[in-house]
């Protein structure tokens, strides 16, 4: 939704003051803190004597004003409490003038008692003591007054604000918004509402499932009910839209509310998790419509920070494919740890520009430097790490479009094999420290090309690390959300255009991550890595294509099957119903970090390995299919045969398939950049949900390692 930009403090200030000089206004607001402290002094001496001040301490009071007003105006400098913007007081003012008339008060009975001791040795009058009595009045009155006038000033300045914002949006109907979340982003979102007239919403309530926050009142606002009252609560107050500020909510939940909202018949718009805000703070002009990474929504990622800290700072980092989801996302979070240099290694000039150009100003002491590369050019890829010298590498550079490597499998073989190995060679034999592959879950048990070259990959890395003793790992996930290629935007394109939305199998699942999650645990593994292992990262629940594919539908406000067509085409070459992230023979463990494991047996040792990669080679160059897969088989012998005699399913409607609730999946038309760069979205036919799986005896829970 649109959001009218606010004017900056300045001109906001000039403009609530009335257009008043800054000197005058300096002047009128020192004016107004002596007339507080004095008017608090004799008050408390008011009060200390019930209003019937006996002359010797009116004496008291009058002799000794000046030095106490004095002395309090110099310790609300020295706490910078003066520097304190008046028509933003908040807690921390207060705090700041409290600790400031509390270190007076104590400085005042401190020398209270000292005068009363002398006078008492000495004999002296007394009428320069002041009753402890009025010292702590004093306090309390001066908190009070301080805090007071800040306080009016702020309510004028936000009535004045409100007075103009109303008028800038007085000609737009304002729309009634119910805020789901009752906590401190609900909060956020009710106070922005109210301060902001111009945005043409009016707050009804909350609604909050805490039985302790029922029809209790937040800035105004009651409680009106549970996520079970809300379609009552849309119907009585006629609400428009419906507003989720739930930050730690998981996909479930939101998958309820959305779901909720649309039986009640108005839109649902979200405040973004956690690590989509910026220093935690909540703004409407970040308010967003639901999608679909948030039904997907899962706890936010915890990293040992010290320990990425302790692989990547100070230290020179390179990332291959760095124009690519994958890639770019791994150089964005590297960068967050402060690296003495990052190189961007990617063959596509575009996608290296646009990364290169994001970074530079972003982290403006960290040197970047791109470099275009061919990840099978070994010349110039030894050029560059032996110039650079980085003591990391993250190897995201792949052909990860399994249809297209199905077509191109020579390619496949060239850049994902070969180019591997280029990088990993050079890697080895210029000292680099550590070495991490971006691996795939189609390279468990493959039936496509793309997914065997993958797993020749990673077997190759594991025996670098047998052979050399250095730290080379390999890191393997799922599918992740909006990548280049993904099935997501495909899907969003087709019911744009009206349907139908096109899926290859009503039974295809695949797992699914974020790209930020992603990318900090694929950095977390390699901080975790000795050499040789494969980790896997916890993937969740597999979520089903077709229901993806009916969530983004009902996103859009239509419904799967009456407005948008959802049709089955078949599965293509290379495809597979559902992924594994672990192979039959494998063995795997938990690590110190709860969302990734181990495999403790990546693989057995690899002997023939260059007669076995320089058959591969011919097969490649010879780009034949059916040689392709034998000489991918020799290496890779769990390849599953991807036999194109068997029936595959035509082209047909959601419900003649069967199961008429089937929602997402990632089995369908998608489009991926080829390149030694990423062809993001590594696993861009795939998804996650639950799978009424007729070859179901292979798969195993998700998330479950053995």
């Amino acid at each position: 939704m649109a959001d009218t930009e606010l004017p900056d403090t300045a001109t906001a200030e000039h403009r609530s003051s009335g257009g008043m000089p800054p000197v005058a206004l300096r002047a009128i607001r020192a004016l107004l803190t002596i007339g507080v402290l004095v008017a608090a002094y004799l008050g408390a001496f008011l009060i200390r004597f019930e209003f019937s001040v006996p002359p010797s301490f009116l004496r008291t009071a009058l002799i000794t004003l000046p030095v106490v007003v004095v002395g309090k105006l110099l310790l609300l400098r020295l706490l910078k409490a003066h520097k304190h913007s008046w028509r933003n007081t908040s807690l921390w003012d207060v705090v700041a003038i409290a600790e400031a008339m509390l270190a007076a008060a104590l400085v005042l009975a401190g020398l209270r008692l000292l005068v009363v001791e002398v006078l008492r040795m000495t004999g002296g009058p007394q009428i320069t003591v002041i009753p402890l009595g009025v010292i702590a009045a004093d306090l309390a009155l001066s908190v009070v007054g301080l805090v007071g006038i800040r306080a009016l000033r702020r309510l004028q300045h936000e009535e004045a604000e409100i007075r103009r914002l109303r008028e800038l949006g007085a000609d737009r109907r304002r729309r009634t918004v119910l805020i789901i979340g009752a906590g401190r982003f609900g909060s956020m979102v009710a106070r922005e509402i109210q301060t902001r007239p111009d945005l043409g919403l009016r707050a009804a309530g909350f609604i909050d499932d805490d039985p302790s926050k029922q029809r209790q009142v937040l800035h105004g606002l009651e409680v009106l009910g549970t996520r079970d009252d809300l379609a009552a609560v849309v119907a009585e107050y006629r609400a428009d839209q419906a507003i989720i500020a739930i930050s730690d909510a998981d996909g479930r939940t939101i998958r309820d509310l959305t779901a909720r909202c649309r039986k009640a018949g108005i839109e649902a718009h979200i405040i973004p998790g956690v690590y989509e805000l910026i220093g935690g703070r909540v703004s409407l002009s970040r308010l967003r419509p639901v999608r679909i990474e948030d039904l997907l929504r899962r706890e936010p990622v915890e990293l040992d920070t010290s320990s990425i800290a302790e692989l990547v700072r100070g230290r020179t980092v390179l990332v291959t494919g760095a124009g690519g989801s994958i890639g770019a996302e791994l150089c964005r979070q590297l960068a967050r740890f402060a690296p003495r240099r990052l190189v961007l290694a990617e063959q596509s000039e575009g996608a290296l520009w646009s990364i290169h150009r994001e970074l530079v100003p972003t982290y403006p002491g960290l040197e970047v430097v791109p470099a275009i590369v061919d990840v099978c050019d070994a010349p110039r890829v030894a050029a560059l790490v032996g110039e650079l010298q980085p003591a990391v590498v993250f190897h995201a550079a792949a052909h990860k479009h399994v249809p297209m490597m199905e077509t191109n499998p020579g390619e496949a073989v060239k850049n994902n094999v070969f180019g591997t190995k280029v990088v990993a060679d050079a890697c080895a034999r210029l000292g680099v420290e550590r070495f991490v592959l971006v691996s795939t879950d189609k390279a468990v048990n493959p039936s496509s090309v793309m997914g065997a070259t993958k797993r020749v990959a990673e077997r190759y890395v594991h025996h670098l690390a047998n052979t050399t003793g250095r730290v080379f790992v390999s890191v393997r996930f799922g599918n992740v959300l909006g990548s280049t290629g993904s099935v997501v935007p495909v899907f969003e394109e087709q019911i744009a255009a009206g349907g139908p939305v096109t899926v290859t199998h009503p039974d295809m699942t695949r797992y699914f991550m974020t790209i930020p999650e992603a990318s900090q645990l694929v950095i977390q593994a390699a901080a975790l890595g000795t050499g040789g292992e494969v980790f896997l990262l916890d993937m969740g629940e597999p979520v089903r294509i077709v229901e993806l594919a009916r969530d983004l539908i009902r996103l859009s406000g239509l419904e799967p099957d009456v407005d948008i067509e959802v049709v089955y085409t078949g599965m293509r070459p290379g495809e597979k119903l559902f992924e594994e992230l672990e192979l039959d023979s494998e063995d795997t463990d938990r690590t110190r970090h709860p969302s990734i494991a181990i495999s403790t047996s990546a693989g057995a040792t690899w002997y023939g390995v260059q007669g076995d990669l320089e058959q591969l080679r011919h097969a490649a160059d010879s780009a034949d299919l059916g040689q392709v897969r034998a000489a991918l088989r020799t290496i890779v012998p769990e390849m599953v045969d991807d036999d194109p005699d068997t029936p595959r399913v035509t082209a047909a409607p959601a419900e003649a398939m069967g199961d008429p609730h089937v929602r997402d999946a990632d089995a369908g038309h998608v489009d991926g950049r080829t390149g030694s760069a990423e062809a993001d979205d590594p696993h861009a036919t795939a998804g996650h949900a639950a799978l009424d799986d007729p070859a179901g005896s292979r798969h195993r829970p998700a998330g479950s390692y053995r």
